[in-house]
């Protein structure tokens, strides 16, 4: 992913900084104001703000200090100006920061309670979106995951790869629904995946194994909607010694491969269910082999990149963007689409985003 240069990291840490004294600065402020105007334009009556800003980002104690300065600075703006109402101000002062303290306090319990439910959601990411290794033998591979919310750090989103006797195999897919029993939707199929991916020879297999879980996960952890939760999969074999990849899709977008003249969509012939919908739409899973050259990039990717939309309700032109794209390494190439993603929906993203980027070298 592109990474913030120096300059701006400054930037933004003298910004900070600058917000954490605001409430100093509003204080000095206040007291020049005060000082340096008539007595009947009242500045001094200000003052308990600075409490109340404090406690929006300072611990308690802090706080309390800061109000006692402002109660000192109150009875001495009364020995220069005697008709300033001194001790309903000084009131006023005390009861902002009795309030804000209390307050500080509250924020900071939440801000701990935060810190340990992303503690949390940090285990769960590397348990189902484990860091992958760029290359499996012949085979380099960049991964991408970006969260709809930015206090968010997994989804129904997910992905995997191993590397098995029968070749490197992948996983990318994506679970209907939201929040933690989407993610537990997820871990299921991962670790399936995980498991199933070397001990089966075909490819349907491993998709069956896959929906089997699904739905003992699903029977066992029932969604609380009365609409069944299922997955959308595509599962990818890279044979160790081949140019032909196999393809299971699951209901899922399908790939792209990106050579130096063209752009191809892998299209299923026949759609395999979707995981956890089997035993409703048919056990038919089916199996479509692709060629897959050295040098020619492989992108695997979830529905919110194409339904990523413009100010104006246009889907993400994907295939159109890829075929814009120099030759690249995945690395490079995954960092642009996350750039471009950004930048086509304003800054913000409607559904979490998933992306596998694969390149077979000769060796």
């Amino acid at each position: 992913m592109i990474e913030p240069g120096r300059p701006r990291l400054r930037r933004s840490h003298g910004y900070s900084r600058l917000v954490r004294l605001s409430p100093v600065i509003l204080t000095v402020v206040i007291a020049c104001s005060a000082y340096a105007t008539p007595p009947e334009m009242a500045f001094s009556r200000l003052l308990p703000a600075a409490p109340a800003l404090a406690a929006a980002m300072w611990p308690v104690l802090p706080t309390v200090l800061l109000g006692t300065v402002c109660v000192l600075l109150m009875i001495g703006l009364s020995l220069v100006f005697p008709d300033l109402g001194t001790w309903w101000t000084c009131g006023g002062i005390v009861a902002v920061t009795v309030a804000a303290a209390y307050g500080s306090h509250v924020r900071l319990q939440r801000e701990r309670t935060l810190f340990q439910v992303r503690l949390v959601a940090d285990a769960a990411q590397q348990v189902v979106l484990r860091p992958l290794p760029r290359r499996f033998r012949n085979v380099e591979i960049e991964s991408l995951y970006l969260a709809a919310a930015a206090e968010a750090r997994i989804g129904g989103d997910f992905y995997e790869v191993v590397d098995t006797p029968y070749g490197v195999r992948l996983l990318i897919g994506d679970v209907r629904g939201k929040g933690l029993p989407a993610v537990g939707a997820a871990s299921a199929i991962v670790n399936a995946f995980r498991e199933t991916a070397h001990g089966e020879a075909s490819m349907t297999d491993v998709a069956r194994r896959l929906d089997a879980s699904c739905a003992r996960h699903n029977a066992a952890h029932p969604p609380e909607a009365s609409m069944e939760r299922f997955a959308t999969a595509l599962l990818v074999e890279i044979p160790h010694r081949s140019n032909r990849i196999t393809i299971v899709n699951c209901g899922h977008p399908p790939p792209l491969v990106r050579s130096p003249k063209t752009v191809r969509v892998l299209k299923p012939s026949v759609p395999s269910p979707l995981l956890s919908l089997a035993e409703l739409l048919g056990d038919r899973y089916r199996a479509d082999a692709f060629d897959f050259a050295p040098g020619e990039l492989l992108l695997l990717y979830t529905d919110g990149i194409a339904e990523t939309r413009d100010r104006d309700g246009e889907f993400f032109p994907l295939a159109k963007w890829m075929r814009r794209q120099p030759a690249t390494p995945p690395r490079e190439l995954l960092s642009a689409l996350h750039h471009d993603l950004l930048r086509y929906g304003g800054g913000s993203l409607d559904d979490d985003v998933a992306a596998l980027a694969v390149r077979l070298h000769t060796s």
